[in-house]
């Protein structure tokens, strides 16, 4: 946990000028971004302090954090990133949650016949999906149940990556929200292993987990191209299980009146009658295919 600390304050400092720190640059440096005693000024702590924070030798207090993320520009989702990192207590049990959704987001799940929804758990995992994420997305029921996970399709699964226009932009915002996870329970088994994958598969994602950005998730914007119903732009809405936070409901709408809101209407009956399963497998599937859409993760 220390060296992710200190990388994620390396990052920082080295993306923020001197200018818009508001401290003067004498155009001698060696590497972009701010110096450690520059950091160390801005904070109003000693140079030493500072760099022992960067090394992992000495743990920083909610003060300090706090000049810390001011002195750094870090936004609202970075300083809780910071304050994660930072409050871990090596010596306090860590809980590992299994990869079952809970019995009251799968009624959930089936009550919304129209919306395209899924569950997903740590690290991204897909615990359950309904018929219309399986339309939209792809047939999870069809993949491996360690494949069932949304960041690696993202970035792995040639269909579920055609289906962005913006592949670049929606693919860096699942590394900041995977790497905010990772502030929760970094030597997660799990999450060592997804992060070991994609980084040996992907360039991409091997630059932009080093990058060190983080997001939260919570709500946003699709824009997708569907092989079926063509282009869709969704809005979409992350709700937490209060009993269970490591359990998020993710639900895709349009707004009333739109193309995207005709077009998911259209996906829902051609699914239904059995001309399209999913992106992955395209119009024309079986009706075993529609079944198996349909199938909950076990």
């Amino acid at each position: 946990m220390s060296s992710e600390l200190g990388d994620f304050l390396k990052a920082r400092r080295r993306e923020l000028s001197p200018s818009t720190a508001g401290l003067p640059d004498d155009g001698r440096r060696r590497v972009p971004g701010l110096r450690r005693e520059e950091v160390a000024v801005l904070a109003s702590i000693s140079p030493g302090y500072y760099t022992r924070l960067e090394q992992g030798r000495r743990r920083a207090s909610e003060p300090v954090l706090d000049a810390l993320a001011r002195a750094l520009r870090l936004s609202a989702d970075e300083r809780a990133y910071l304050f994660e990192l930072s409050g871990k207590d090596a010596g306090r049990p860590l809980r590992r949650p299994g990869r079952q959704v809970r019995p009251q987001l799968r009624r959930l799940l089936d009550d919304l016949t129209l919306t395209p929804a899924l569950v997903l758990g740590r690290c991204t995992d897909v615990l359950a999906w309904n018929p219309p994420a399986a339309a939209l997305f792809t047939d999870f029921a069809l993949l491996p149940r360690d494949a069932r996970n949304f960041v690696r399709l993202v970035f792995l699964d040639p269909a579920v990556r055609a289906l962005y226009t913006d592949w670049p932009y929606m693919a860096r915002a699942c590394v900041a929200q995977l790497r905010m996870e990772a502030a929760r329970d970094p030597h997660h088994p799990r999450l060592s292993a997804l992060v070991a994958e994609l980084s040996a598969q992907d360039p991409d994602f091997r630059t932009w987990w080093k990058d060190h950005r983080v997001a939260v998730r919570s709500a946003g914007t699709k824009d997708l191209r569907h092989p079926v119903v063509g282009e869709l732009t969704l809005d979409w809405s992350a709700l937490t299980d209060t009993a269970d936070p490591d359990q998020q409901l993710i639900a895709l709408t349009a707004a009333p009146g739109t193309p995207s809101h005709d077009r998911l209407r259209a996906l829902h009956a051609l699914h239904a009658l059995g001309a399209v399963t999913s992106a992955r497998t395209g119009p024309g599937v079986s009706g075993d295919g529609r079944k198996s859409a349909r199938a909950w993760a076990q």
